[in-house]
């Protein structure tokens, strides 16, 4: 393959395998340049977000409030750290930490209930949603489920950790 995008290529043809690891290392790093240029809300500038802060307005976004070991499960992080994370981020009023009420020894972790905050994080996160609905409406779900894979598998060999 020479300077051609493997969206170029031939339908039905495929890659090889070298096709495709070209294709993606030279297509990964503008990814990734592209989502650091992503204007974190203005609203939520001073929180001083990071990638894991984004993953972790997601999770409280999509699946709704959890406790805080639930949440570091997902993360694949310890609970320590995410109660770190959640200290910084309530004092900025980004998130809050509420006792369960089924048990009051366990912390619930919800995004504020305050609305521009809410809306800033939907707005922060629309357009990577919109981008994946694009991508994966034409795809049958087992093809989507494929990409997930792969992409699952690529950041644990990426990071030495193959299952």
């Amino acid at each position: 393959m020479s300077a051609e995008r493997a969206s170029d290529t031939v339908p039905g043809h495929g890659l090889s395998t070298d096709e495709a690891i070209r294709a993606m290392l030279l297509f990964m790093p503008r990814v990734a340049a592209r989502l650091k240029r992503t204007p974190v809300p203005e609203r939520l500038r001073s929180a001083n977000l990071a990638p894991r802060h984004l993953s972790m307005l997601s999770y409280l976004l999509f699946d709704g409030p959890m406790p805080v070991n639930r949440l570091a499960a997902r993360l694949e992080v310890a609970p320590t750290t995410v109660s770190l994370m959640v200290s910084d981020l309530s004092r900025q009023g980004v998130v809050e930490r509420k006792a369960d009420p089924a048990d009051r020894r366990r912390t619930i972790v919800t995004i504020t209930e305050e609305p521009e905050t809410r809306a800033a994080i939907e707005r922060w996160l629309a357009n990577g949603a919109a981008a994946w609905r694009g991508a994966f409406e034409p795809l049958a779900p087992e093809e989507r489920a494929l990409f997930v894979r792969t992409i699952e598998a690529y950041e644990n060999g990426a990071c030495g950790t193959r299952d």
